[in-house]
């Protein structure tokens, strides 16, 4: 176990990853209000050593009252509306709403039009923009990993 630390320190360091923010953490809550499932793969593959988000003091967790970040997935349903709103009424003050993937941003949506209730931006207000279909895991911890950092400064 020693040794595979060592190595995977060493990978950290060639590929410049960015040191640990130890200072803050954010506790994220993540809700699919409707995706085909490749932001859930792309998302999950952010919690892997090679990224490993957990050390940077980013965590998923289960309930919107202990939540900082409503992270939302996939193409906003007419279905699921009520509940995203009850998730993010649930959320404490100051909350962050972060739209991850082209489906969240309106974009390039697949299925029934009267079946959508729009993009997200139309339902809550949007503080985080993450691109992509899907967005690659870097491209994840990038923006999650900036968005502590402008928290941290307060920003």
């Amino acid at each position: 176990m020693f040794v595979l630390l060592n190595q995977l320190r060493r990978v950290r360091r060639d590929i410049a990853a960015p040191a640990p923010v130890t200072r803050s953490s954010l506790a994220l809550r993540h809700v699919d209000a409707g995706s085909c499932n490749g932001c859930e793969h792309e998302l999950t593959a952010t919690a892997n050593p090679f990224y490993d988000l957990a050390q940077y003091g980013l965590n998923v967790v289960a309930s919107p009252r202990h939540a900082d970040v409503l992270l939302v997935t996939g193409a906003i349903t007419t279905r699921m509306k009520p509940a995203l709103l009850a998730a993010h009424d649930a959320m404490p003050e100051p909350r962050l709403v972060a739209a991850l993937g082209d489906c969240a941003l309106g974009r390039n949506l697949l299925g029934q039009p009267d079946q959508h209730a729009g993009a997200l931006e139309q339902i809550l207000p949007v503080d985080i923009r993450i691109p992509g279909c899907p967005p690659t895991p870097a491209v994840i911890a990038a923006a999650l990993i900036g968005v502590l950092e402008r928290c941290s400064r307060g920003r």
